[in-house]
Parts: structure tokens; C-alpha cells; sequence
């Protein structure tokens, strides 16, 4: 069984972008907007895109595996809508090209342990929010 709901998950797959936040090594936080795919085989996010292996935020996530990621957008009926992701994070070496085509072969795997969602199961003014 799923940790993300039937409906998190088609809104996920229906979108192309999210935003990723990672902890650098000076403690400072990172976001950045990032290319991202629903793996239903391991219930998390993969975070791929080019030139990945060398980023900020791969390199992060290789120090502190704490990441946070948003995707939002707006629902069927017009409103706010989102899923937000806590968890952890890996930096995995290769399988991101395969994931989507013309990426780096390094990727970001993140798995949850919070997930919170606005305007899909619910009213935008009230969160589903849980621990998974």
C-alpha cells in the first residue's frame, strides 16, 4: 500500500516541476526547482535533470540526507493544490538518464516521512498532513 494517496499520486504524475530544499554544509538552506518522477516500485521521488552530478544539491544531499519537496499547482476547480514531501534523501550514481531522457545518469531518491496535501483531498484551507 501507497504512503501518498490515490489522488497525490495522479496529481504528481500530472505535474512537470517541483521544488526541492536541501540542508548545505554551512546549515544554510537550499531550494531549487527541479525535474521530478512518482517511483510507485518504492513509493518516493526521484529528483533527476542535466547536470545533476554536479550540482549544489546533489552534493548536499551526499552530507545531509534532511531534504524537504513541494509540488503545487493549481486543482481541477480552480484552487490551490499541493503535495509536500519531508524525508530523507540519497544520492544515487546512475539511473537518472533512464528515468528521463537526457538526464545525468545521477539522480536523487527521496523517501518520506511526512507527507502533507492541500486541495486534493481536501479543501486548500485544510491539510491532510501525516506521518508515513
Amino acid at each position: 500500500m501507497s504512503r501518498f494517496t490515490p489522488a497525490e499520486i495522479a496529481f504528481l504524475e500530472s505535474q512537470r516541476l517541483g521544488r526541492l530544499a536541501t540542508v548545505g554544509e554551512s546549515g544554510e538552506l537550499h531550494v531549487v526547482p527541479v525535474r521530478f518522477h512518482y517511483d510507485p516500485a518504492r513509493d518516493g521521488i526521484d529528483v533527476t535533470g542535466r547536470f545533476l552530478g554536479k550540482s549544489k544539491k546533489y552534493r548536499d544531499v551526499q552530507e545531509d540526507d534532511r531534504v524537504a519537496f513541494v509540488v503545487d499547482g493549481v486543482s481541477a476547480a480552480g484552487g490551490p493544490a499541493g503535495v509536500e514531501v519531508r524525508g530523507s534523501a540519497t544520492a544515487v550514481r546512475t539511473g537518472g538518464d533512464q528515468i528521463t531522457p537526457g538526464a545525468d545518469p545521477e539522480y536523487i531518491r527521496i523517501r518520506p516521512t511526512r507527507i502533507v496535501s492541500w486541495g486534493i483531498d481536501t479543501e486548500p484551507h485544510r491539510p491532510h498532513s501525516r506521518k508515513v
